[in-house]
Protein backbone atom coordinates (compact mmCIF):
# COMPACT_ATOMS: atom_id res chain seq x y z
CA UNK A 1 0.00 0.00 0.00
CA UNK A 2 1.98 3.66 -1.04
CA UNK A 3 1.92 6.85 1.43
CA UNK A 4 -1.10 8.61 1.46
CA UNK A 5 -0.09 12.60 2.42
CA UNK A 6 -0.47 13.54 5.66
CA UNK A 7 -2.30 16.57 4.72
CA UNK A 8 -5.42 14.39 4.51
CA UNK A 9 -5.63 13.93 8.13
CA UNK A 10 -4.76 18.05 8.71
CA UNK A 11 -8.14 18.41 6.38
CA UNK A 12 -10.03 16.56 8.39
CA UNK A 13 -8.91 18.14 12.14
CA UNK A 14 -9.42 21.26 10.38
CA UNK A 15 -12.80 20.47 9.77
CA UNK A 16 -13.72 19.13 13.01
CA UNK A 17 -11.88 21.80 14.64
CA UNK A 18 -14.22 24.27 12.65
CA UNK A 19 -17.34 22.43 13.83
CA UNK A 20 -16.13 21.94 17.31
CA UNK A 21 -15.99 25.75 17.62
CA UNK A 22 -19.08 26.37 15.84
CA UNK A 23 -20.85 23.85 18.46
CA UNK A 24 -19.51 25.35 21.19
CA UNK A 25 -20.93 29.05 19.74
CA UNK A 26 -23.94 27.98 18.78
CA UNK A 27 -25.54 26.71 22.14
CA UNK A 28 -23.38 28.72 24.32
CA UNK A 29 -24.70 32.24 22.06
CA UNK A 30 -26.86 31.50 19.47
CA UNK A 31 -28.11 34.89 18.32
CA UNK A 32 -24.59 35.96 17.54
CA UNK A 33 -23.82 32.62 15.88
CA UNK A 34 -26.42 33.09 13.15
CA UNK A 35 -25.76 37.35 13.09
CA UNK A 36 -22.21 35.87 12.34
CA UNK A 37 -22.91 33.71 9.46
CA UNK A 38 -26.11 35.49 7.94
CA UNK A 39 -23.69 38.88 8.42
CA UNK A 40 -24.39 40.72 4.83
CA UNK A 41 -20.97 42.24 3.74
CA UNK A 42 -22.02 43.16 0.86
CA UNK A 43 -25.06 43.37 -1.84
CA UNK A 44 -24.20 42.70 -5.31
CA UNK A 45 -26.60 44.20 -8.13
CA UNK A 46 -26.34 41.80 -11.39
CA UNK A 47 -27.50 42.29 -15.08
CA UNK A 48 -31.06 40.62 -15.36
CA UNK A 49 -29.32 38.78 -17.80
CA UNK A 50 -27.20 37.35 -15.56
CA UNK A 51 -29.07 37.07 -12.12
CA UNK A 52 -32.73 38.04 -11.17
CA UNK A 53 -32.12 40.23 -8.39
CA UNK A 54 -29.55 40.93 -6.25
CA UNK A 55 -26.59 38.73 -4.54
CA UNK A 56 -25.97 39.03 -1.08
CA UNK A 57 -22.21 38.33 -0.27
CA UNK A 58 -22.45 37.09 3.66
CA UNK A 59 -20.00 34.42 5.25
CA UNK A 60 -22.31 31.78 4.51
CA UNK A 61 -22.04 32.20 0.60
CA UNK A 62 -18.51 33.01 0.53
CA UNK A 63 -17.40 29.77 2.24
CA UNK A 64 -20.14 27.47 1.53
CA UNK A 65 -20.10 28.45 -2.65
CA UNK A 66 -17.04 29.80 -3.16
CA UNK A 67 -14.25 28.70 -1.57
CA UNK A 68 -15.53 25.01 -1.01
CA UNK A 69 -15.08 24.43 -5.10
CA UNK A 70 -11.12 24.74 -4.48
CA UNK A 71 -12.05 21.60 -1.98
CA UNK A 72 -14.21 19.44 -3.91
CA UNK A 73 -11.63 20.23 -6.93
CA UNK A 74 -9.24 18.78 -4.87
CA UNK A 75 -11.28 15.31 -4.36
CA UNK A 76 -12.27 15.81 -7.92
CA UNK A 77 -9.06 15.41 -9.08
CA UNK A 78 -8.63 12.16 -7.44
CA UNK A 79 -11.66 10.76 -8.72
CA UNK A 80 -10.86 11.93 -12.16
CA UNK A 81 -7.42 10.25 -12.32
CA UNK A 82 -9.21 7.05 -11.11
CA UNK A 83 -11.02 6.98 -13.78
CA UNK A 84 -8.71 8.11 -16.88
CA UNK A 85 -5.11 7.20 -15.63
CA UNK A 86 -2.94 4.48 -16.40
CA UNK A 87 -3.45 1.78 -13.48
CA UNK A 88 -6.44 4.16 -11.81
CA UNK A 89 -8.63 2.20 -9.61
CA UNK A 90 -11.97 2.86 -11.96
CA UNK A 91 -10.53 1.25 -15.12
CA UNK A 92 -11.16 -2.18 -16.56
CA UNK A 93 -13.62 -4.76 -14.02
CA UNK A 94 -11.92 -3.02 -11.17
CA UNK A 95 -14.88 -0.08 -11.38
CA UNK A 96 -17.57 -2.82 -10.97
CA UNK A 97 -17.43 -3.64 -7.04
CA UNK A 98 -16.86 0.29 -6.47
CA UNK A 99 -19.49 1.78 -8.73
CA UNK A 100 -21.64 -0.63 -7.35
CA UNK A 101 -21.40 -0.12 -3.77
CA UNK A 102 -21.60 3.38 -4.64
CA UNK A 103 -24.85 3.37 -6.39
CA UNK A 104 -26.22 1.29 -4.07
CA UNK A 105 -25.14 3.33 -0.99
CA UNK A 106 -26.84 6.52 -2.36
CA UNK A 107 -29.73 4.89 -3.74
CA UNK A 108 -30.32 3.31 -0.41
CA UNK A 109 -30.02 6.41 1.37
CA UNK A 110 -32.02 8.13 -0.59
CA UNK A 111 -35.19 5.24 0.07
CA UNK A 112 -34.42 5.58 3.35
CA UNK A 113 -34.90 9.02 3.78
CA UNK A 114 -38.33 8.54 1.71
CA UNK A 115 -39.43 5.44 3.42
CA UNK A 116 -38.56 6.87 7.13
CA UNK A 117 -39.91 10.08 6.94
CA UNK A 118 -43.69 8.42 5.45
CA UNK A 119 -43.83 6.46 8.16
CA UNK A 120 -42.59 9.06 10.59
CA UNK A 121 -44.18 12.63 10.89
CA UNK A 122 -41.24 15.23 11.09
CA UNK A 123 -42.36 18.61 10.88
CA UNK A 124 -44.89 20.75 9.54
CA UNK A 125 -42.98 22.96 7.12
CA UNK A 126 -41.97 19.07 5.46
CA UNK A 127 -42.77 18.75 2.01
CA UNK A 128 -44.18 15.01 1.12
CA UNK A 129 -41.07 13.03 -0.65
CA UNK A 130 -39.07 15.69 -0.22
CA UNK A 131 -35.67 16.40 1.28
CA UNK A 132 -34.15 12.94 -0.08
CA UNK A 133 -31.46 14.50 -1.44
CA UNK A 134 -30.20 15.64 2.29
CA UNK A 135 -28.58 12.37 3.65
CA UNK A 136 -26.60 11.47 0.04
CA UNK A 137 -23.76 12.53 0.64
CA UNK A 138 -20.75 11.06 2.77
CA UNK A 139 -17.51 12.63 4.43
CA UNK A 140 -14.44 11.85 2.52
CA UNK A 141 -12.21 13.52 5.16
CA UNK A 142 -13.36 11.91 8.20
CA UNK A 143 -14.29 8.62 6.48
CA UNK A 144 -10.01 8.43 5.38
CA UNK A 145 -9.03 9.44 9.11
CA UNK A 146 -10.91 6.91 10.50
CA UNK A 147 -10.25 4.25 7.44
CA UNK A 148 -6.87 4.55 8.46
CA UNK A 149 -7.21 3.43 12.20
CA UNK A 150 -8.99 0.89 10.81
CA UNK A 151 -7.48 -0.27 8.05
CA UNK A 152 -3.91 0.90 8.18
CA UNK A 153 -2.16 0.66 5.40
CA UNK A 154 -4.04 -2.29 3.69
CA UNK A 155 -5.88 -2.16 0.48
CA UNK A 156 -9.15 -1.56 2.24
CA UNK A 157 -8.54 1.98 3.09
CA UNK A 158 -7.82 2.30 -1.04
CA UNK A 159 -11.56 0.73 -1.50
CA UNK A 160 -13.02 3.44 1.35
CA UNK A 161 -11.81 6.44 0.26
CA UNK A 162 -12.36 5.65 -3.32
CA UNK A 163 -16.04 5.00 -2.04
CA UNK A 164 -16.54 8.50 -0.50
CA UNK A 165 -15.53 10.65 -2.85
CA UNK A 166 -17.54 8.73 -5.71
CA UNK A 167 -20.45 9.34 -3.55
CA UNK A 168 -19.53 12.85 -2.22
CA UNK A 169 -19.21 13.80 -5.67
CA UNK A 170 -22.40 11.72 -7.00
CA UNK A 171 -24.00 13.10 -4.09
CA UNK A 172 -23.60 17.25 -5.24
CA UNK A 173 -24.50 16.23 -9.05
CA UNK A 174 -27.43 14.66 -7.93
CA UNK A 175 -28.48 17.45 -5.57
CA UNK A 176 -27.90 19.92 -9.05
CA UNK A 177 -29.95 18.11 -11.07
CA UNK A 178 -32.89 17.09 -8.98
CA UNK A 179 -33.46 21.23 -8.24
CA UNK A 180 -32.42 22.23 -11.70
CA UNK A 181 -34.79 23.89 -13.63
CA UNK A 182 -35.24 24.18 -17.17
CA UNK A 183 -34.50 27.77 -18.28
CA UNK A 184 -32.44 29.83 -20.42
CA UNK A 185 -29.95 30.32 -17.24
CA UNK A 186 -28.67 26.80 -18.93
CA UNK A 187 -27.21 28.73 -21.88
CA UNK A 188 -24.56 30.09 -18.99
CA UNK A 189 -23.01 26.22 -19.36
CA UNK A 190 -21.77 27.33 -22.58
CA UNK A 191 -19.22 29.72 -20.62
CA UNK A 192 -17.95 26.71 -18.97
CA UNK A 193 -17.41 24.48 -21.70
CA UNK A 194 -16.00 26.93 -23.86
CA UNK A 195 -13.35 28.00 -21.02
CA UNK A 196 -12.55 24.20 -20.92
CA UNK A 197 -12.06 23.81 -24.23
CA UNK A 198 -10.04 26.75 -25.20
CA UNK A 199 -7.63 26.58 -22.25
CA UNK A 200 -7.59 22.42 -23.23
CA UNK A 201 -6.92 23.87 -26.66
CA UNK A 202 -3.95 26.40 -26.23
CA UNK A 203 -2.32 25.00 -22.89
CA UNK A 204 -3.64 21.81 -21.61
CA UNK A 205 -1.94 19.47 -24.01
CA UNK A 206 1.36 17.79 -23.44
CA UNK A 207 4.19 19.76 -25.83
CA UNK A 208 5.52 16.62 -28.19
CA UNK A 209 9.47 16.13 -28.29
CA UNK A 210 10.44 18.55 -30.54
CA UNK A 211 8.57 21.40 -29.06
CA UNK A 212 10.36 24.34 -28.22
CA UNK A 213 11.56 26.01 -25.22
CA UNK A 214 9.07 28.42 -25.28
CA UNK A 215 6.15 26.11 -25.95
CA UNK A 216 7.12 23.80 -23.35
CA UNK A 217 7.10 27.15 -20.33
CA UNK A 218 3.62 27.71 -21.57
CA UNK A 219 2.51 24.31 -21.01
CA UNK A 220 4.06 24.61 -17.68
CA UNK A 221 2.35 28.07 -16.91
CA UNK A 222 -0.48 28.12 -14.41
CA UNK A 223 -2.52 31.43 -14.96
CA UNK A 224 -4.58 30.34 -17.70
CA UNK A 225 -5.75 27.49 -15.36
CA UNK A 226 -6.61 30.26 -12.73
CA UNK A 227 -8.60 32.49 -15.14
CA UNK A 228 -10.41 29.27 -17.07
CA UNK A 229 -11.45 28.56 -13.78
CA UNK A 230 -12.77 31.75 -12.56
CA UNK A 231 -15.10 31.50 -15.76
CA UNK A 232 -15.98 27.51 -15.25
CA UNK A 233 -17.13 28.48 -11.86
CA UNK A 234 -19.11 30.83 -12.95
CA UNK A 235 -20.76 29.27 -15.96
CA UNK A 236 -21.81 26.51 -13.33
CA UNK A 237 -23.31 29.23 -10.37
CA UNK A 238 -25.14 31.65 -13.12
CA UNK A 239 -26.96 28.04 -14.58
CA UNK A 240 -28.27 27.35 -11.28
CA UNK A 241 -26.30 24.17 -10.34
CA UNK A 242 -24.40 23.96 -7.47
CA UNK A 243 -21.55 26.25 -7.22
CA UNK A 244 -19.18 23.74 -5.61
CA UNK A 245 -19.24 21.67 -8.63
CA UNK A 246 -17.97 24.67 -10.31
CA UNK A 247 -14.40 23.74 -11.08
CA UNK A 248 -14.65 19.79 -12.04
CA UNK A 249 -15.48 20.71 -15.67
CA UNK A 250 -11.39 21.88 -15.91
CA UNK A 251 -9.92 19.05 -14.57
CA UNK A 252 -9.97 17.28 -18.27
CA UNK A 253 -8.59 20.66 -19.75
CA UNK A 254 -5.34 20.78 -17.30
CA UNK A 255 -2.27 18.91 -18.37
CA UNK A 256 -1.77 16.12 -15.82
CA UNK A 257 0.86 13.00 -14.86
CA UNK A 258 0.21 9.64 -17.47
CA UNK A 259 0.06 7.79 -14.57
CA UNK A 260 -2.26 7.35 -11.23
CA UNK A 261 -0.11 6.56 -8.23
CA UNK A 262 -3.30 6.35 -5.82
CA UNK A 263 -5.90 8.35 -4.04
CA UNK A 264 -3.72 11.29 -2.34
CA UNK A 265 -0.69 9.45 -2.64
CA UNK A 266 2.08 10.62 -1.03
CA UNK A 267 3.85 10.38 -3.92
CA UNK A 268 2.75 12.70 -5.85
CA UNK A 269 3.80 16.01 -4.19
CA UNK A 270 6.93 15.26 -6.34
CA UNK A 271 5.49 15.46 -9.49
CA UNK A 272 5.66 18.68 -11.80
CA UNK A 273 2.90 18.03 -13.90
CA UNK A 274 0.26 21.80 -13.72
CA UNK A 275 -2.22 19.47 -12.20
CA UNK A 276 -0.39 18.05 -9.59
CA UNK A 277 1.21 22.21 -8.88
CA UNK A 278 -1.85 23.39 -8.76
CA UNK A 279 -2.86 21.02 -6.16
CA UNK A 280 0.42 21.37 -3.96
CA UNK A 281 -0.40 25.35 -3.93
CA UNK A 282 -4.48 24.79 -2.64
CA UNK A 283 -3.16 22.77 0.45
CA UNK A 284 -2.95 25.51 3.14
CA UNK A 285 -5.61 27.53 1.83
CA UNK A 286 -7.76 24.57 2.14
CA UNK A 287 -7.19 23.52 5.14
CA UNK A 288 -8.31 27.39 5.95
CA UNK A 289 -11.50 26.41 4.08
CA UNK A 290 -12.66 23.33 5.96
CA UNK A 291 -11.74 24.96 9.13
CA UNK A 292 -14.15 28.00 8.05
CA UNK A 293 -16.21 25.92 6.66
CA UNK A 294 -17.09 23.64 9.69
CA UNK A 295 -17.13 26.92 11.31
CA UNK A 296 -19.94 28.07 9.38
CA UNK A 297 -22.38 25.00 8.70
CA UNK A 298 -20.87 22.69 11.47
CA UNK A 299 -22.81 24.05 14.17
CA UNK A 300 -25.05 21.49 16.03
CA UNK A 301 -27.93 23.08 17.72
CA UNK A 302 -27.59 20.46 20.70
CA UNK A 303 -31.67 21.50 21.76
CA UNK A 304 -32.32 20.81 18.11
CA UNK A 305 -33.67 16.91 18.35
CA UNK A 306 -36.33 16.09 16.45
CA UNK A 307 -38.10 13.38 14.36
CA UNK A 308 -36.44 14.63 11.33
CA UNK A 309 -32.90 13.58 13.35
CA UNK A 310 -33.76 10.44 13.37
CA UNK A 311 -34.78 10.37 9.81
CA UNK A 312 -31.31 11.58 9.10
CA UNK A 313 -29.71 9.07 11.06
CA UNK A 314 -31.60 6.15 9.94
CA UNK A 315 -31.20 7.00 5.87
CA UNK A 316 -27.57 7.03 7.02
CA UNK A 317 -27.39 4.06 8.82
CA UNK A 318 -29.60 1.80 7.79
CA UNK A 319 -30.89 2.85 4.15
CA UNK A 320 -26.93 3.26 2.95
CA UNK A 321 -25.25 0.17 4.61
CA UNK A 322 -28.78 -2.02 3.20
CA UNK A 323 -28.16 -0.20 -0.50
CA UNK A 324 -24.68 -1.36 -0.34
CA UNK A 325 -25.22 -4.34 0.71
CA UNK A 326 -27.77 -5.56 -1.49
CA UNK A 327 -25.42 -4.47 -4.55
CA UNK A 328 -22.31 -6.57 -3.39
CA UNK A 329 -24.90 -9.59 -3.05
CA UNK A 330 -26.43 -9.29 -6.17
CA UNK A 331 -22.71 -8.70 -8.26
CA UNK A 332 -21.62 -11.63 -6.64
CA UNK A 333 -24.75 -13.72 -8.10
CA UNK A 334 -24.34 -12.45 -11.16
CA UNK A 335 -20.55 -12.36 -11.72
CA UNK A 336 -19.69 -15.24 -9.23
CA UNK A 337 -16.08 -14.31 -8.52
CA UNK A 338 -14.32 -13.57 -5.41
CA UNK A 339 -13.04 -10.10 -3.33
CA UNK A 340 -10.36 -8.14 -4.93
CA UNK A 341 -7.14 -9.29 -3.67
CA UNK A 342 -6.23 -8.02 -0.54
CA UNK A 343 -10.04 -7.65 1.03
CA UNK A 344 -11.79 -9.99 3.16
CA UNK A 345 -15.46 -9.97 4.33
CA UNK A 346 -14.80 -7.80 7.19
CA UNK A 347 -13.40 -5.01 5.22
CA UNK A 348 -16.44 -4.63 3.07
CA UNK A 349 -18.51 -4.84 6.53
CA UNK A 350 -16.43 -1.86 8.06
CA UNK A 351 -16.34 0.32 4.66
CA UNK A 352 -19.83 0.23 4.92
CA UNK A 353 -19.76 1.38 8.41
CA UNK A 354 -17.15 4.05 7.58
CA UNK A 355 -19.60 5.13 4.59
CA UNK A 356 -22.38 5.57 7.19
CA UNK A 357 -20.56 9.07 8.49
CA UNK A 358 -22.47 11.99 7.22
CA UNK A 359 -20.75 15.62 7.24
CA UNK A 360 -19.75 18.01 4.27
CA UNK A 361 -21.80 17.10 1.70
CA UNK A 362 -24.98 16.51 3.45
CA UNK A 363 -24.34 20.03 5.76
CA UNK A 364 -24.38 21.37 1.72
CA UNK A 365 -27.34 19.64 0.89
CA UNK A 366 -29.64 20.57 4.26
CA UNK A 367 -29.65 23.99 2.83
CA UNK A 368 -30.51 23.05 -0.26
CA UNK A 369 -33.31 20.23 0.18
CA UNK A 370 -35.12 20.82 3.69
CA UNK A 371 -37.42 24.05 4.37
CA UNK A 372 -37.45 25.52 7.83
CA UNK A 373 -34.72 26.04 10.06
CA UNK A 374 -35.90 24.22 12.97
CA UNK A 375 -36.35 21.20 10.27
CA UNK A 376 -32.94 21.61 8.59
CA UNK A 377 -31.10 21.90 12.49
CA UNK A 378 -32.40 18.62 13.45
CA UNK A 379 -31.75 16.92 10.33
CA UNK A 380 -27.74 18.57 11.21
CA UNK A 381 -27.94 16.98 14.21
CA UNK A 382 -28.88 13.67 12.78
CA UNK A 383 -26.05 14.15 10.99
CA UNK A 384 -23.62 14.95 13.76
CA UNK A 385 -24.79 11.79 15.58
CA UNK A 386 -23.69 9.47 11.99
CA UNK A 387 -19.95 10.74 12.85
CA UNK A 388 -19.83 8.62 15.76
CA UNK A 389 -20.12 5.44 13.15
CA UNK A 390 -16.33 6.23 12.76
CA UNK A 391 -15.36 5.51 16.09
CA UNK A 392 -17.08 2.31 16.35
CA UNK A 393 -16.06 0.95 13.33
CA UNK A 394 -12.48 1.56 15.09
CA UNK A 395 -13.76 -0.69 17.61
CA UNK A 396 -15.34 -3.23 15.96
CA UNK A 397 -11.79 -3.60 14.10
CA UNK A 398 -9.75 -4.21 17.01
CA UNK A 399 -12.22 -6.37 18.00
CA UNK A 400 -12.28 -8.61 15.05
CA UNK A 401 -8.54 -8.06 15.13
CA UNK A 402 -8.07 -9.66 18.50
CA UNK A 403 -10.43 -12.85 17.24
CA UNK A 404 -7.69 -13.15 14.14
CA UNK A 405 -8.42 -13.35 10.15
CA UNK A 406 -11.72 -14.11 8.62
CA UNK A 407 -12.24 -16.16 5.51
CA UNK A 408 -13.42 -14.64 2.31
CA UNK A 409 -16.32 -14.86 0.40
CA UNK A 410 -17.80 -14.84 -3.17
CA UNK A 411 -18.21 -10.88 -4.50
CA UNK A 412 -17.13 -8.93 -7.23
Amino acid sequence: MYRISPHIRIFALALLAGAGLATFWVNLDPGSYYDFIEWRIADLVLPGWVWAGSVSLTPFMIVADILMALFFFLIGKELWEAMTLERGSLSGRRAILPLGMTAGGLIGAGAGWLILSALIETAEEAVSGGGWQAPLGSDTLLVCLFGRMVFGRRPALHLVMLLAIATDILALVILGLSNLAFSPRLMWLLVTLASALVVYRFFGRSPGAGASERERRAAAALWPYVIAGAFCWFGVAAAGLPATLGLLPLLPAIAHADRSFGLFAEAESFLHDPLNRLIRLLVWPVILILFLFGLIRGGVDLAAFAPTTLVMLGALWLGRPLGMALVVLALAAIFGSRLPRGLRVRDLVLSVMLLSIGFTVPAVAIEASLPGGAMREAARMGMAISLLAGPIAVLVARGLLRRGPAPSAPTP
